[in-house]
């Protein structure tokens, strides 16, 4: 798979997102990844698209009047959370490639009235941002998605944009250990936060050559079949038979013959969250 392809698949499938999925379903994925419920009534509903897979916000601890940017925003789910932590002295910046994801997220800042959000469209391994402006990064399932010869750009990147002391906060999907051939050349599996997942070790490697030190990762050991659990729970019906395209293990718009309800997701990989000053 280029890197071509893949930031073609990902955009369909992102674009496809962003006209929303049932309120419900999208709940129940945020509260199975550890966001409560007075944090979901607190910010736009229709910012949270079931995308998750994990709440980098609990280990960020943010505090008032800082500047917070979110690597693959999306809609602003975590954007929004972010911004009721750090006040209005504080700022939050969405960076995003989607117009889609981008043409919401703005909408949602209008009928929220929040003025403490931006947004910005950028590839993540090349942000249209200065330098040192950040206290804190965070992400949420994202970097998966880059194609691997391009991973290490986003983690220098993160360096590039943190103040001095600054930290990272990550949710995403790593690797137990080498990926099977069909899976890794799955692009339903690659668009599904699955083939591009890196292994904790190269994990490490990225953010060691970027600069950062006490460095801290985690396995939570979440459930990560819950995508398909909660649409099954919500709707009756499996969103990986190819009726639905709403959730990390949904329908792709590529034909590679991957059936992807017959893939266990925990077999294969976890839900990681890292921390890195």
């Amino acid at each position: 798979m280029s890197a071509q392809n893949i930031y073609a698949e990902v955009g369909k499938r992102y674009s496809a997102a962003a006209a929303g999925v049932e309120a419900q379903y999208a709940s129940s994925v945020a509260k199975a990844f550890g966001y409560s419920l007075e944090e979901l009534s607190d910010i736009p509903q229709d910012a949270n698209l079931g995308l998750s897979c994990g709440n980098p916000l609990a280990t960020a601890t943010l505090r008032e009047g800082e500047t917070v940017i979110d690597l693959g925003s999306g809609a602003g789910f975590d954007v929004f959370l972010a911004a009721n932590k750090v006040g209005p002295e504080g700022k939050v910046i969405g960076v995003d490639m989607n117009e889609e994801m981008l043409r919401k997220a703005e909408e949602l800042k209008v009928s929220s009235g929040k003025q403490n959000v931006e947004f910005v469209k950028s590839q993540i391994t090349r942000i249209a941002l200065e330098d040192s402006i950040a206290d804190c990064i965070i992400s949420n399932c994202v970097i998966n998605l880059v194609p691997e010869e391009e991973k290490q750009l986003v983690f220098h990147e993160m360096f590039r944009l943190l103040k001095p002391g600054g930290r990272v906060a990550i949710s995403d999907i790593l690797a137990k250990g080498p990926l099977p051939e069909d899976l890794r050349k799955s692009m339903a599996l690659y668009v599904g936060c699955i083939a591009g997942a890196s292994q904790v070790g190269m994990y490490q490697k990225y953010l060691k050559e970027a600069g950062f030190h006490g460095i801290v990762i985690q396995d939570t050991g979440n459930d990560l079949n819950v995508y398909r659990s909660a649409a099954v729970d919500n709707s009756g019906q499996d969103p990986s038979d190819g009726t639905q395209d709403k959730c990390c293990c949904a329908k792709s718009s590529t034909q590679d013959g991957f059936i992807m309800k017959d893939v266990d997701y925990n077999e294969w990989t976890g839900k990681l969250r890292d921390l890195s000053f």
